[in-house]
């Protein structure tokens, strides 16, 4: 191992604790978004948010992300106690998967919401819930930033782990013997 320090600038580091910055106020405007999601239709009755088991998964996943975000900062930044490498790229990468199936739950009933299914005699559901469909997609993309953010935390945190390992010597003697 050699030492991590020479090959993790600062700047990297600022660009971490941004990104983990922006992620709180963004998983927390998408859950705020849809948990007061709901919409009242004289013909079919209300909906909202928890009728839907994919969109209480994006509230969860979002705040599960919330909260890591926080206690990364806290621990890594101001408490001056730095999380091992290793566990920052395994929860980020966690992290960054879960929302992209949390993610992909919401983008499915937001589709069969707008298409509907005409094979299962589903009808589109957001031309009667326009407001809730909206808001559900605003949700879904302050997710999808969030998601992003995550995204480049997993790479930086892969940089940070990995640049700790030399690269693997091969030596001359083992190059000539297999020609």
């Amino acid at each position: 191992m050699r030492n991590g320090d020479e090959n993790n600038p600062k700047c990297l580091r600022v660009v971490d604790i941004c990104l983990r910055l922006s992620t709180i106020p963004l998983s927390v405007a998408s859950i705020w978004v849809m948990a007061t999601n709901k919409q009242f239709n004289a013909d079919y009755g209300m909906l909202q948010f928890s009728n839907l088991s994919g969109l209480k998964y994006l509230v969860s996943i979002n705040a599960i992300c919330a909260a890591y975000a926080l206690l990364a900062l806290v621990f890594n930044a101001w408490l001056g106690y730095f999380i091992s490498d290793t566990i920052l790229f395994v929860s980020d990468q966690v992290l960054a998967y879960l929302m992209v199936t949390s993610g992909a739950a919401v983008a499915e009933i937001l589709y069969l919401g707008y298409k509907g299914d005409r094979k299962v005699s589903w009808s589109e559901a957001c031309s009667s819930y326009g407001r809730f469909c909206s808001k559900a997609k605003v949700s879904l993309i302050l997710h999808a930033v969030v998601f992003i953010c995550f995204l480049i935390l997993a790479v930086i945190s892969a940089y940070r782990l990995f640049t700790k390992f030399e690269a693997p010597c091969i030596s001359k003697e083992g190059n000539e013997e297999e020609e």
